[in-house]
């Protein structure tokens, strides 16, 4: 006897037949009572972004439309065309071209109900020209947490795998600086730190400027960074931090918001807080007499985070899109110079 029409594949190719045969009825049953099959849901539209003068230049960077699907973000389209006004989702205005009135706000033209994002990442000690600017925008993106978009200058992320091997050292501290002025507070506790510890120092401030692939394999080979922000303000912890010491491999010695700031985004043991001590010396001879075993659980979290850095502006204008079904309608910065300044 043949038994090869009767295993589990002919079963499979009777049902398939009689489900057809019971469907195509169906089908033309429906169409013939003009009831359409019900359709997916629809594709979020695209958001336009327009960006006002893109950040510290006159030359913007190609901006194909899937530049955010790069990010992680979909249905966004950054653009510089000026054409798109009347139409944008949102308009982003770069702070420092505003003060330097490289650009100009197109307050006459602007669309009834259409948001306006001021975007800043400097400090308010290097931000000026915030009292003409009430009234105006809707949204704020920057580096503080209570931004309406947060754009961090880098964060920790979970990480699985074996953590990198620390760099070889072969010096005690290491300072990168440019604008060396003696008002600042991180001059005043350098000058105050010199005597106690050796401290290399790099930048254009000391004529001794590194190449931009020249930093980090410089700096690595220190035990400490002095990761001493320009000034100190709410949530303003830069490339200092995150790039120049976590990234590089080095202990950060922090100078900037209080240690609790830096807890949230990174664990208490992976930096040295300058407030921690009553003088300059104090810490310095805390720094000189640390022995390996207290060096090396400052790289704890190697094991179980990594550096991510946020320094291209594309993915910062991108996470407008990300927070935009999230952002306050109706909301504006009457007095943004107290804000920003609190």
């Amino acid at each position: 006897m043949n038994n090869a029409g009767c295993g589990p594949s002919w079963r499979l190719r009777a049902l398939g037949a009689l489900a057809g045969a019971t469907l195509l009825p169906a089908l033309w049953l429906l169409r013939l009572l003009g009831v359409a099959p019900v359709p997916g849901p629809a594709p979020p539209p695209t958001l336009t972004i327009l960006i006002w003068h893109w950040p510290f230049t006159d030359q913007p960077p190609e901006l194909p439309r899937n530049t955010c699907i790069s990010y992680g973000v979909a249905h966004c389209h950054l653009s510089t065309n000026h054409s798109l006004l009347a139409i944008a989702d949102a308009v982003v205005f770069h702070h420092r071209e505003l003060q330097t009135q490289r650009a100009r706000l197109p307050l006459a033209r602007r669309p009834r109900g259409q948001p306006w994002v001021w975007a800043s990442m400097e400090s308010p000690s290097h931000t000026h020209g915030l009292g003409r600017l009430g009234g105006i925008f809707n949204w704020v993106l920057s580096y503080r947490r209570d931004s309406d978009i947060f754009v961090p200058y880098g964060r920790l992320e979970p990480h699985a795998g074996p953590a990198p091997p620390l760099p070889a050292k072969k010096g005690v501290a290491a300072w990168v600086v440019s604008n060396f002025q003696e008002r600042q507070r991180r001059v005043q506790l350098y000058q105050q730190l010199a005597p106690h510890l050796q401290v290399d120092v790099f930048g254009r401030a000391n004529r001794k400027p590194l190449c931009a692939n020249c930093l980090l394999p410089t700096v690595a080979r220190y035990l400490f960074y002095l990761s001493f922000e320009n000034s100190q303000h709410r949530d303003y912890i830069t490339e200092k931090f995150w790039r120049n010491a976590l990234a590089a491999g080095t202990v950060p010695v922090v100078l900037g918001p209080p240690r609790a700031t830096y807890e949230a985004f990174a664990p208490a043991d992976a930096f040295v807080h300058v407030d921690d001590f009553g003088t300059a010396q104090e810490l310095a001879s805390f720094l000189v007499g640390m022995n390996e075993s207290c060096y090396r659980r400052y790289f704890a979290w190697r094991d179980r985070l990594r550096v991510r850095l946020f320094g291209d502006w594309r993915e910062r204008f991108c996470a407008i899109c990300t927070q935009y079904p999230h952002l306050p309608r109706g909301q504006v910065y009457q007095d943004l110079k107290g804000w920003f300044q609190a």
